[in-house]
């Protein structure tokens, strides 16, 4: 299968605590935050920064929204691979024959799918959104 529109691969990291891995990360490697979404209760929920120019996603764990979801809130590492029509790449792994739900656009301004290679690591395909996008309710935005 060949599919053009690759952009690159971003990692994207679940922690506990998110804004204490904000903090860490900035403080200690020298990432720079570019945007924090808040839950209703002012925990981290979803963030990004940069290590130079690779974006690096960081999601918090104990946030209501992984409590109103009723799923166990990972911890760990996920893979995105940043394309640039999220759609026909989910038709093109479709047609290679791998199951994966349709593509859905998340409240931090991307649409995405997501695959298990057959070693068991998750791969997100990742289109980003205009930054002006609906936010979950209780969400907010911060950008430093």
């Amino acid at each position: 299968m060949t599919v053009d529109g690759l952009r690159g691969v971003e990692p994207y990291l679940y922690y506990e605590d998110g804004t204490a891995a904000l903090d860490w990360l900035t403080r200690v490697l020298g990432f720079r935050e570019v945007v924090r979404y808040l839950d209703e209760n002012g925990a981290v929920a979803e963030a990004e920064l940069l290590a130079g120019s690779t974006r690096v996603h960081v999601a918090g764990g104990a946030t209501a929204y992984w409590e109103k979801s009723g799923v166990q809130a990972p911890v760990g590492l996920e893979l995105i691979v940043v394309v640039e029509d999220v759609d026909a790449h989910h038709a093109a792994t479709v047609a290679a024959g791998v199951e994966a739900e349709a593509p859905q656009d998340k409240p931090y301004a991307a649409r995405t799918y997501a695959v298990r290679d057959p070693q068991g690591y998750s791969w997100t395909f990742w289109q980003p959104l205009p930054a002006d996008v609906e936010l979950q309710p209780g969400w907010h935005e911060v950008r430093p």
